[in-house]
């Protein structure tokens, strides 16, 4: 057993060793039908502590020849699969954490070939018959193995993209380079590659590494089809999770779902079993990550980024275009650019049918809200913010002067270049207005009701007397007793039958022309069927 060729299985078996651990080894009945085909080259990017490297352990232990793995793997889903031994320890396996080794390596100028150097001296015990020859590279290697043993390798590299997101010399990042196109692109070599294996955060980089790596098929936050469901934990998972420990899974949900990917609801895996074990709902992404990702990024002020924030900030979603991004960290031009970018690094959701984002969870909401902070163009939105949660109590008192005046200030604020007047900007007024609601409300817009659609409905995730559902009903140039009127006369509360709780009815009324709102609100105890 080696560092780097054939390793054992001892980080898998730790991770099974786990007091929760989520059985995501029907990944390899997938991965299985990439080896020696066309698309036998995989890149899979997601953002951190998502579960790539635990994915990556877990296909070395099984197709490494450094160990047998019966004994892990006989337990577990994988072994019902009727080709589960056809490929179990079969392979020579060359694995690399390319950032552990960036991080730990001193001569890091020198560190593509001081881990092919270490690469190669293991291949010289493992194979002891094969002469290497001192300038051989790591390919010319395996290539030699293959020529005369017939045995092929899998190759896994985790994090390999750190050195574009490290952003390190050229010459080192051409060193690299020339290191990737050796192993990938060589039609000398390909039959000697079973599979290819990488994980990073971002996908293939588009200007100077894609010409080495355009023959990966890439599984991406923005659509990992057919391997969306292992990388990353999905409701009935975490449903699973939450029942065997006790733990609230409509909180739960709100807390750190909301990355939709091919039909499944993802969820952040770290988060969900830091929360299960802590038995306590709170952000744990700052403590591997930090919010300076996003003030960094939103510092750049493109045209339009700072109003499509605010409205992201209120729970709405915006349009994105994710299809021009470089996947660097040097090539943005636009806001769209921020915004994929930010999307990869989890800090926003994507909508592949929409082609829209947002911001995904609570969780993530409140490193959205730390970055925000000390940005002087955001303010006023802190401002907002801030009153939000005196708002809330407001309107559950039924204060309907203080409602308005709220209104006032932030449509205001929402308005930037688009028509004050827009009924946009009037809803997103209501929805940064309300944003300290999200904490504990699933807000729904233009919702199916009775005979219409209500514009906003706010549901309590936990319906107590203190916090009833809200059903908002906006009008322009008429008055807040019209809109009251539509909620009882197309009956939206119908949409809410089954909902054991009070309601409130508040309707909004703005005058375009004094350009001020008025409010009207209305209790209505409604019991359950």
């Amino acid at each position: 057993m080696s560092i780097y060729l054939n390793p054992g299985y001892e980080n898998f078996k730790i991770t099974l060793s786990a007091d929760i651990y989520v059985d995501k080894t029907m990944m390899i009945d997938k991965i299985n039908r990439f080896i020696d085909k066309g698309n036998k080259y995989i890149c899979m990017s997601r953002p951190r502590r998502f579960g790539k490297t635990i994915a990556g352990n877990m296909l070395s232990a099984y197709y490494s020849k450094g160990c047998d793995s019966h004994e892990l793997f006989d337990p577990l889903k994988i072994a019902s699969v009727p080709d589960y031994e056809e490929k179990l320890n079969q392979y020579n396996v060359i694995k690399i954490d390319l950032n552990s080794e960036y991080q730990n390596t001193e001569d890091r100028e020198n560190l593509i070939k001081i881990l092919s150097e270490d690469i190669k001296a293991e291949m010289r015990e493992v194979f002891p018959t094969i002469e290497f020859a001192d300038d051989d590279t790591l390919a010319r290697c395996i290539l030699k193995v293959y020529t005369a043993t017939r045995e092929t390798f899998i190759i896994i590299i985790d994090e390999y993209d750190v050195l574009v997101r490290e952003q390190v010399s050229d010459a080192l990042f051409t060193r690299y380079l020339s290191f990737l196109n050796g192993l990938f692109k060589s039609d000398t070599l390909r039959p000697a590659i079973s599979l290819a294996y990488l994980t990073g955060i971002l996908p293939v980089v588009r200007d100077k590494v894609q010409s080495k790596l355009n023959n990966f098929r890439e599984y991406t936050i923005l659509n990992a089809v057919q391997l969306a469901e292992y990388v990353g934990f999905t409701s009935d998972e975490v449903k699973t999770l939450c029942e065997e420990n006790g733990v609230d899974f409509d909180e739960c949900k709100s807390w750190y779902d909301g990355y939709r990917q091919n039909g499944y609801e993802i969820y952040n895996p770290e988060s969900v079993v830091m929360c299960i074990d802590e038995h306590r709902f709170d952000s744990y992404w700052s403590r591997t990550s930090t919010y300076e990702a996003i003030a960094e990024r939103i510092r750049m002020n493109f045209d339009g980024t700072r109003d499509a924030v605010i409205r992201m900030l209120a729970g709405e979603e915006v349009d994105v275009g994710v299809g021009r991004f470089m996947n660097t960290m040097t090539s943005f031009t636009s806001k769209n650019d921020v915004f994929t970018y930010l999307i990869h690094l989890g800090y926003l959701a994507y909508n592949l049918d929409e082609k829209t984002c947002r911001i995904p969870n609570l969780e993530v909401r409140g490193e959205w809200l730390y970055a925000i902070e000390t940005e002087p163009e955001y303010a006023q939105t802190n401002r907002i913010i801030e009153a939000s949660k005196e708002l809330l109590k407001e309107t559950i008192a039924g204060n309907e002067d203080a409602v308005a005046k709220a209104l006032d200030i932030s449509h205001i604020h929402v308005t930037g270049n688009r028509s004050y007047n827009n009924e946009d900007a009037l809803q997103s007024a209501i929805y940064l207005s309300y944003i300290y609601a999200l904490n504990t409300y699933v807000c729904t817009k233009e919702m199916t009701a009775g005979k219409g659609f209500a514009d906003v409905v706010y549901v309590p995730v936990h319906p107590a007397p203190e916090r009833p559902a809200m059903i908002i009903e906006l009008k322009r140039n008429r008055s807040a007793e019209s809109a009251i009127n539509q909620i009882r006369g197309k009956k939206y509360f119908e949409a809410l039958r089954h909902y054991q709780g009070n309601l409130l009815f508040v309707g909004i009324h703005y005058d375009e022309e004094d350009k001020i709102h008025t409010c009207r609100i209305e209790r209505f105890e409604k019991r359950g069927d």
